[in-house]
């Protein structure tokens, strides 16, 4: 038996999951047709199908949205960022990756968003 690179096996995924791809679109048409044909014959509503969920009351919208307890996040400026991307306004808790960079020889100025 021949040992098969990396490379080579992920070829034969990508291949395969191409082919499951298009087998399954093949095969969808059919049975969309089903559906419908038996939706037809047994005079199915969308509540029976698929429950009261289906049914949308009619919302008022208030002007103003209701508070859920916790706060959305800080629309405050960045003032650390770090390579990887990681943000923080420098309020509150350290997070860990600033924390990290610290440990790893980084100062907080070498951190600071210029």
């Amino acid at each position: 038996m021949a040992k098969k690179t990396l490379a080579e096996i992920h070829q034969q995924i990508d291949k395969l999951q191409q082919e499951a791809a298009a087998l399954k679109a093949k095969e969808k048409g059919g049975v969309v047709a089903r559906i419908l044909e038996a939706i037809a014959h047994y005079d199915l509503t969308p509540q029976e199908l698929f429950g009261k969920a289906v049914v949308a009351k009619p919302t008022r919208k208030s002007a103003k949205p209701a508070s859920k307890g916790k706060a959305t996040k800080s629309t405050a400026a960045i003032k650390y960022r770090d390579d990887a991307g990681n943000a923080w306004v420098g309020k509150g808790k350290r997070p860990a990756w600033f924390n990290a960079a610290l440990a790893a020889g980084k100062t907080p100025e070498d951190l600071l968003v210029k």
